[in-house]
C-alpha cells in the first residue's frame, strides 16, 4: 500500500522549503519524481527550487519544447558527490518512437535524478515513480499537494518532508 502525505504550500517560500527538504535527502540521488498538475500549478517552479537547492547554477529552463533538460553537478565543497539530473516535460510528447529515438530508455536506466512533468503523456514508457507529486491550485498563491510514495525510496523521502 503506497504511503501518502498531504501538504499545503501557502506561498513560494513553502515551495522552496519543501524542495530544500527533499534536496537534503541522500535517497534523492537516484530517484524518479513524477509531477502532476494543470498548467500553472507550479511543477516547473518546484523543480527550479529543487535544482537550486541541489546546487544547480545558471538558468534553469522549462523543457517544454526540448522535452528534456540535462544538468550535471560536479563535486564541490558544499556538494561532495557528482550528480546527473534530467528534467523532462512530456506535455508535447505524442510519438512513441520519440521515446527510443531520443534515448529516454537509457536515461531512465542510468544513475541520477529524473524529474518528469506531465508523466501521464509517456506513462506507457516510464518506470514506476519513487514519488508522485500531485499539485492542485487552490487560489493564486496556495497549492495543495498529494504526495504518493511508490517505492521504499519514495517512502523515505516523504518521511523527511516537513508537515
Amino acid at each position: 500500500m503506497p504511503i501518502v502525505k498531504t501538504l499545503v504550500w501557502h506561498d513560494e517560500n513553502d515551495t522552496q522549503r519543501c524542495a530544500a527538504a527533499l534536496a537534503g535527502q541522500a535517497g534523492l540521488r537516484n530517484c524518479f519524481i513524477a509531477l502532476h498538475g494543470e498548467l500553472g500549478a507550479g511543477k516547473t517552479s518546484f523543480t527550479r527550487h529543487l535544482l537550486r537547492s541541489l546546487g544547480v547554477q545558471g538558468r534553469i529552463k522549462s523543457p517544454t519544447y526540448a522535452v528534456v533538460e540535462p544538468y550535471s553537478l560536479l563535486p564541490d565543497g558544499e556538494h561532495p558527490n557528482a550528480l546527473d539530473i534530467w528534467h523532462f516535460d512530456f506535455y508535447r510528447f505524442n510519438d512513441p518512437r520519440e521515446w527510443e529515438d531520443a534515448g529516454f530508455r537509457e536515461l531512465f536506466a542510468s544513475a541520477g535524478l529524473k524529474i518528469a512533468e506531465w508523466p501521464e503523456k509517456a506513462a506507457a514508457f516510464l518506470p514506476a515513480a519513487d514519488l508522485d507529486i500531485h499539485i492542485s491550485v487552490q487560489d493564486d498563491a496556495v497549492r495543495r499537494l498529494r504526495l504518493v510514495a511508490g517505492t521504499p525510496r519514495g517512502a523515505q523521502l516523504l518521511q523527511a518532508l516537513p508537515p
